[in-house]
């Protein structure tokens, strides 16, 4: 499992597990529940390069970033480590 810290959104953290180059689940810890479900479930088994290629620099309210983005944010930093 892998954990991300999240800055300028309302969830406090982003939880995801990778296999290969593909994304089996995601969690997001705080936010607006039905939303980070509903992106969780949708980039489940998604390549990585797609989803942040989908959910990168989507914003929220004029925050410049938003639960998607950071996810996007999450997943560029976990592929330069791995």
């Amino acid at each position: 499992m892998n954990t991300f810290k999240t800055h300028g959104v309302c969830s406090r953290e982003i939880q995801f597990d990778i296999d290969g180059d593909t994304i089996k689940s995601v969690q997001f810890i705080g936010g607006c529940s039905g939303n980070t479900q509903g992106v969780s479930r949708l980039i489940q088994g998604m390549n990585i390069d797609e989803a942040i290629k989908r959910i990168d620099g989507i914003d929220c309210g004029g925050r410049g970033t938003s639960c998607p983005d950071q996810l996007a944010k999450a997943l560029k930093e976990y592929k330069k480590t791995h």
